[in-house]
């Protein structure tokens, strides 16, 4: 065990820490995030961290959502992501597979597709949501 600064100590059999003794990535070549080690220190110009990405959000300024509207059902009771929406959120998180609402009629689904499984799932845990936007969002998905 060596003491290394401010950092505490380094680790030497663990294979995620770097040669600092740190967990992370940064720019200088090390596995390393902490910006207190001698290497990663934030005041040396030669090294700064990585810039975290945004967290994953659905909402928010920016992002693209249908209004509630308290009369309308399926597509025009609003209250959940319009397709603008899905593809912006899936472009600053690749990988997301995020998708839009099932606004097919039940009798109008196969019984058992993936559609209509994920419709039923969708209205078990939405069971409770006694929002505005909650209960469009219930509405579009004709629970």
């Amino acid at each position: 065990m060596k003491f290394q600064g401010s950092t505490g100590y380094k680790q030497s059999n663990n294979p995620f820490t770097s040669s600092c003794g740190c967990i992370g990535k940064c720019n200088c070549g090390d596995n390393c995030n902490c910006g207190m080690c001698a290497k990663c220190s934030p005041l040396k110009a030669k090294c700064s961290p990585l810039k975290k990405a945004d967290p994953r959000r659905t909402i928010g300024r920016g992002k693209n959502f249908n209004k509630a509207n308290p009369t309308g059902t399926g597509a025009a009771a609003g209250g959940g992501m319009t397709q603008k929406g899905v593809d912006e959120y899936k472009r600053n998180n690749p990988g997301s597979k995020l998708k839009t609402a099932v606004t097919t009629k039940p009798s109008k689904l196969k019984p058992g597709s993936k559609d209509a499984k994920r419709r039923k799932s969708f209205c078990a845990r939405s069971k409770g949501w006694t929002s505005e936007r909650g209960r469009a969002a219930r509405r579009r998905w004709n629970c």
